[in-house]
């Protein structure tokens, strides 16, 4: 059947290549190709750029703080084989106790030329006998003029109790002492202590009291030793005098260990440590059965006239 019309062929190679699209739409080629010069890059911002430092600062702080935390717990954990604290100890300055005293108007405040009190009121039950050997400690380095009384709360007081300082044979006036110590026996949990009665709160506790007055001989120690001090003072109260009997048992070890290494529990020289340590004792009854170092260490104390002075009373 011959065409109603006839149409122009439009499938020719000529057509095709001069005139069909390659794509879609055009876009601007961003890969540059060898050879071309990259274009100029951006400023960076200087507030990011801060920022990154800080960032980085940070980071290095970070792992020197992680670093010294890594140090310190493995010496907690294993202390003798990354800190040996007795090499410290021994090259510490102690200021032995014969040795010129603190400078009192300094340390208590200087009063016009009145003598400087230090009151305790202390529970019969239970006598303070660490601040007993420490007040005759201090009585050969000062001048001090001692009292006892006794408070109406309490009704009868021990006859050595109430002579615990002894007789004072040399009656002088007042100003011409250095210190008062004045023990008041009184209904009291605990020990307490003032040396301005109007103006501070009360020291309390027979261990922050035995620190208090042995600060007076004006020792000098450094911050290990001190530690070292403030710990076996805290271990005496609150474990061997307080404690469990399983407490008891682990503080004699401790201390049997320690006094292996060097005549007193800290150093080669009597410290408030050995003061509380040693009354401790006296109060738990367990004196006669401590170990070897300890039963040693004791002889050591009460061959000291202030110990020895304490054990009377205990009869």
């Amino acid at each position: 059947m011959p065409a109603m019309y006839a149409v122009r062929p439009l499938h020719s190679a000529g057509v095709l290549a001069e005139h069909l699209p390659t794509c879609m739409y055009p876009l601007r080629n961003l890969h540059h190709p060898a050879g071309t010069a990259a274009p100029p890059q951006e400023e960076v911002d200087p507030s990011l750029q801060a920022l990154e430092s800080r960032q980085e600062e940070i980071l290095k702080r970070l792992y020197e703080l992680k670093s010294t935390v890594d140090g310190l717990s493995k010496m907690i954990q294993t202390p003798d084989a990354d800190f040996d604290v007795t090499n410290i100890i021994q090259t510490d300055q102690f200021s032995p106790l014969t040795t010129n005293g603190a400078d009192l108007d300094l340390m208590l405040g200087k009063d016009y030329g009145a003598l400087k009190d230090l009151v305790i009121n202390a529970n019969p039950s239970l006598p303070p006998l660490s601040l007993l050997v420490i007040h005759s400690l201090l009585c050969e380095r000062y001048k001090i003029l001692s009292a006892v009384h006794t408070h109406s709360s309490v009704k009868n007081v021990p006859e050595n109790l109430l002579k615990c300082f002894g007789e004072q044979t040399k009656k002088q006036p007042r100003h011409e002492y250095q210190l008062g110590f004045t023990l008041i026996w009184k209904d009291v949990p605990k020990p307490q202590m003032k040396f301005s009665i109007q103006t501070m709160c009360p020291i309390e506790g027979e261990g922050n009291i035995a620190r208090f007055l042995f600060s007076l001989f004006g020792q000098k120690y450094n911050a290990v030793t001190s530690t070292l001090i403030d710990s076996w003072v805290d271990t005496a109260i609150f474990q061997l005098q307080e404690g469990s009997s399983k407490e008891r048992g682990a503080v004699l070890r401790s201390m049997n260990a320690a006094l292996g290494k060097s005549s007193w529990l800290v150093g080669n020289e009597l410290t408030v440590a050995d003061v509380v340590a040693w009354c401790a004792l006296q109060h738990t009854g367990t004196a006669n059965t401590a170990p070897a170092n300890v039963q040693k260490w004791m002889k050591s104390c009460e061959n000291l006239a202030p110990f020895s002075s304490v054990m009377k009373l205990l009869k």
